[in-house]
């Protein structure tokens, strides 16, 4: 039983990393002023692109091009969550002191066989040497600077979706920060794991920047490039995501932060129908409910230094969701769900 556990974890974490890749997305990047010298990058490109030119990613660290790729790094797309030794007794789960960027060995005892790599300048344990090729197919084809395939719980599938300027940016800021010496295992996969990877996608065309004028288009790519979709979505006996419960909430997640399962984000009564756009504001920024804190798996603490209008353009594309009716409430005991077949709170009343 401990090992068909295991298996379908694996098979569960596979499957929603393809899933959510699913969501093609090119529309929505934030559009302010604080990005100015950025967004007239972009709109060189989209030009450039429109006119039929391929464009060669560009990585160098200009001023405007770190800025956006701390933004993306440290908030939307929360990479220090994974690839840092983090505190998750405090709020917000942020990396220890010193250790961002440095990898460590994966925090749930059911990926045994996962280490997530040191990412920092050192060139002796981290990622120092890398091109920036090795950089692009590791984080949009999920391909190693050694040439191994990588476990998608690295959200590669989603990332496929960032723009080539974004991914210019999220290489160069990481580029600047801090080397940290930190020998990490390399990654060996099990024979199993490998056969369940999705095959490799390679990127042979331009990913186009995108139309940061639509809320909702913003919104959307923002919440793929932030992996909503792979916590927020319950799975089924084989690992599957389950059709028609897509930001259903219910997936459950066991790990040093408790065991906690996802809120339904959908326009049902048993979402967050109840929630208006302040609310929704507030929350992120503070990390709960009103009364009610949020547990630390839920990256809040990198998504609380989002831009207001980015944050409303997530609740604008939020708004948009099919409404899914699935109870989820974790001040609740679990009890079976017969909706989507996990324990979680309030499950016996579906």
């Amino acid at each position: 039983m401990a090992h068909w556990t295991r298996a379908k974890r694996i098979a569960a974490m596979i499957a929603i990393a393809v899933f959510a890749g699913t969501i093609l997305v090119i529309n929505g990047c934030s559009k302010r002023s604080d990005f100015a010298g950025f967004e007239q990058e972009q709109s060189q490109l989209e030009q450039i692109a429109n006119e039929g030119v391929p464009v060669q990613i560009d990585c160098t660290p200009t001023p405007a091009r770190l800025e956006r790729g701390k933004y993306i790094v440290e908030n939307v797309a929360h990479c220090f969550m994974c690839h840092s030794e983090v505190d998750w007794k405090a709020p917000g789960a942020q990396p220890i002191a010193g250790k961002k960027g440095a990898g460590q060995k994966w925090v749930e005892p059911v990926l045994p066989f996962l280490y997530v790599p040191n990412i920092t300048p050192d060139k002796e344990t981290g990622a120092g040497t890398w091109t920036d090729e090795m950089f692009a197919r590791a984080i949009r084809e999920g391909i190693g600077h050694d040439g191994r395939r990588l476990f998608p719980l690295m959200p590669y599938m989603q990332f496929r979706n960032m723009s080539d300027q974004d991914l210019a940016s999220v290489i160069a800021y990481i580029r600047s920060i801090p080397a940290v010496r930190n020998k990490v295992p390399t990654t060996q996969l099990p024979d199993e794991v490998k056969a369940m990877l999705p095959p490799p996608q390679p990127l042979t065309t331009r990913v186009a920047a995108p139309d940061r004028s639509n809320p909702v288009k913003r919104g959307e790519y923002l919440v793929t490039i932030g992996n909503c979709a792979a916590c927020h979505t319950p799975m089924g006996p084989k690992g599957e995501p389950l059709a028609g419960l897509e930001f259903g909430g219910g997936f459950v997640l066991d790990g040093p932060w408790g065991k906690v399962a996802s809120k339904n984000l959908t326009q049902d009564a048993s979402g967050i129908s109840y929630f208006d756009e302040n609310l929704f504001i507030q929350t992120i920024r503070t990390g709960a409910v009103k009364a009610r804190k949020l547990n630390s798996v839920m990256p809040w603490g990198y998504f609380r230094n989002m831009t207001d209008d980015d944050l409303k353009a997530i609740y604008a594309y939020l708004r948009t969701l099919k409404p899914v009716h699935h109870e989820v409430d974790n001040t609740e005991p679990p009890t079976q769900c017969r909706i989507c077949g996990g324990m979680h709170g309030s499950g016996d009343r579906n």
